[in-house]
């Protein structure tokens, strides 16, 4: 397989439907589901759990666990068997999620970038050391596995600092509606840079776009501004300022941020603008399919080939 790698988020209401979405994925020939956890939404590391015994090649991912609600040994607890069920193929991708998501739930969030460090460091110890012994001013974690598991270890990244630490501790930075542009101009450096503080390679960088395989404007623009989150949130709107978009502090997708974060246009226009991110030098795009006009379901079945087709030629 190449380096470059073509992803698809999964989801649905219940297992069936998230089963179905991540088989016909692996049918298309798409080199990985990711699938996000979050609230009381069903929870990925369980369904690619149940999933991995019906599937041979494809790559398995959470683009992200929230790390607030569970203490690392917790994670570690659910990561370790979904790696020993699927060898090679699960990544774990961990985030701190958002201040008002996290202290919705009556819990502090405090010191994310500084969490998340400590958060790393004590899930690459006992999942890829077998063994951790940690005293952070976040956590403390002392206990052991019968052996390491074959898996990586990822987290979340919108602004410098999060590039930065990914290329730090990491095995991965996940970014999520950021325009190439700026994944080239300030994501790979701050990795780049983190890398070589800590002395190791630079990690893979994930781009997380949305894509949807449709010709009217209008409709894309209207499922954008539907199905995707506005950009209400400090940390995007942050991030898609200093991609050069000041209207992001609206918080509402103007027509330039759709056309500057989402994939879209006919096959042939979504092809090119997945090997843009490649040449910006993501080393794998995470599709996040948008169905646009009256026919959901042949939206998304186009979107869906068209990856197949783009993981295809990526190989």
């Amino acid at each position: 397989m190449s380096d470059k790698l073509v992803g698809v988020a999964v989801g649905g209401a219940g297992i069936r439907e998230i089963q179905a979405m991540i088989l016909r994925a692996e049918e298309l020939g798409i080199h990985a589901a990711w699938m996000t956890t979050g609230g009381a939404r069903p929870d990925s590391m369980t369904a690619f759990a149940a999933t991995a015994g019906l599937t041979e090649n494809i790559k398995m991912g959470t683009s992200i666990v929230p790390t607030y609600p569970r203490h690392p040994l917790v994670m570690a607890q659910q990561a370790q068997i979904v790696a020993q069920l699927a060898p090679g193929r699960f990544r774990l991708g961990v985030g701190p999620s958002h201040r008002p998501t996290i202290e919705a739930m009556g819990i502090e969030f405090n010191e994310p970038l500084a969490h998340l460090r400590e958060y790393l460091q004590i899930l690459k110890a006992i999942l890829q050391g077998g063994r951790v012994d940690f005293d952070g001013d976040h956590y403390t974690a002392h206990d052991g596995i019968p052996e390491p598991v074959d898996i990586e270890i990822m987290a979340s990244a919108l602004r410098k600092g999060s590039f930065e630490l990914c290329g730090e501790e990491s095995d991965g930075a996940i970014s999520w509606i950021c325009p190439g542009q700026y994944l080239h101009d300030v994501a790979l450096p701050a990795m780049q840079a983190g890398a070589q503080r800590a002395g190791r390679e630079t990690p893979p960088l994930i781009a997380h776009a949305p894509v949807c395989v449709h010709d009217d404007a209008e409709e894309v623009r209207a499922a954008v501004r539907q199905q995707v989150m506005n950009p209400r949130l400090p940390y995007y709107q942050r991030m898609l300022v200093a991609a050069g978009y000041p209207e992001a502090t609206e918080g509402v997708w103007s027509d330039g941020m759709i056309d500057g974060a989402v994939i879209w246009g006919d096959e042939e226009k979504c092809a090119e603008g997945v090997q843009r991110l490649f040449d910006l030098g993501a080393t794998e795009v995470l599709a996040s399919p948008i169905s646009a006009g009256s026919d959901t379901a042949a939206s998304v079945d186009r979107t869906m080939r068209l990856l197949g087709q783009a993981a295809a030629a990526a190989n």
